[in-house]
């Protein structure tokens, strides 16, 4: 039998309302009736922590890979951004650029830190594959312009 089918039902309510994000953590305890007592055992016991942290995960999974998704479009964007008539845009832009691979390459750090309790997270980007990305993208920006 799984932990989440341990789980009672009352239990299983709470975590799918504390996930839903309508209601905050003391709403959603006092809709279900539970004492801040009571959660704090539930919080102390291993399957509902363990079900707990499970959705936690999920839903960075479903956020990394949103953002994921958008990355090349926000890269396009910084891009083109670069040949705006303003100068502060395009100064602004190019300083995101050049600091992208930077941030990459913390961002990258922090995952490889949290991927280790959880090999099965799939790979991220290094900093070395963000600036080929970015390297490709202005390299292609300045053909088009040719």
């Amino acid at each position: 039998m799984s932990k989440t089918k341990q789980l009672s039902k009352k239990q299983l309510a709470v975590i799918e309302d504390l996930f839903s994000g309508e209601l905050d953590e003391q709403q959603v305890l006092d809709k279900h009736n539970v004492s801040r007592n009571v959660y704090n055992k539930w919080l102390a016991e291993e399957r509902f922590d363990d079900e707990f942290s499970r959705r936690i995960d999920s839903a960075h999974r479903q956020s990394r890979l949103i953002i994921a998704g958008y990355a090349p479009i926000a890269a396009a964007k910084l891009v083109q951004l670069t040949e705006s008539e303003s100068q502060e845009t395009a100064r602004k832009a190019c300083l995101d650029i050049i600091s992208l691979p930077n941030i990459a390459a913390k961002k990258a750090e922090q995952l490889s830190k949290e991927q280790k309790s959880d090999e099965a997270q799939g790979e991220q980007f290094s900093a070395e594959t963000a600036a080929r990305l970015l390297a490709a993208l202005a390299e292609e920006k300045g053909e088009i312009r040719q």
